[in-house]
């Protein structure tokens, strides 16, 4: 219990860092490829925001999902990747293969959409190397270039938000 504690103080601890440190270079090309982080326990429908950029023009096969699952027990039976508590150490130490090189690839947009306040979450938005990074949550605005400050439960709202401010700031065609 108290191991867990400390670890999860350490990931804080290299989220600070990594965040106070952060510089935004936004590149001014069109989107071209998407990450997406979601939390199964908020929301599990894959297709609907799929869609939203297919409609926007993205290739799907530039669409890459990664899900965090809470129970370390259970198995995801869904062809993209997933990590769990089980797969943080200390110091923002990462041990999943699959998230390491999801937080390494160069994304044009990553989307955050989990509202949680969870450290794990935290510290794979944080490590991204995503150019623009947009979320749902206003807990920490540092994670986020782009705040769209809604429940999960409002996929069209979303999609309507960013819509709007992607066609505004040239990102979408």
């Amino acid at each position: 219990m108290f191991l867990k504690l400390f670890r999860k103080r350490s990931n804080q601890k290299y989220i600070n860092k990594i965040l106070n440190f952060k510089r935004s270079k936004i590149s001014e090309k069109k989107i071209r490829s998407v990450g997406i982080i979601l939390s199964l326990e908020e929301f599990k429908d894959y297709d609907k925001i799929k869609k939203i950029f297919t409609d926007f023009g993205i290739n799907e096969n530039r669409i890459k999902f990664i899900t965090y699952i809470s129970n370390k027990d259970f198995q995801l039976n869904h062809w993209d990747d997933y990590f769990n508590p089980e797969d943080f150490g200390w110091s923002g130490n990462i041990t999943n293969v699959a998230l390491n090189e999801f937080i390494d690839f160069k994304h044009d947009v990553l989307i955050s959409y989990y509202r949680l306040d969870n450290t794990d979450l935290n510290l794979v938005t944080a490590k991204s190397k995503a150019n623009f990074k947009i979320g749902i949550s206003n807990f920490d605005q540092r994670l986020n270039d782009f705040i769209i400050d809604i429940g999960t439960e409002h996929i069209n709202v979303f999609r309507n938000e960013l819509e709007k401010y992607l066609r505004g700031l040239n990102k979408i065609y």
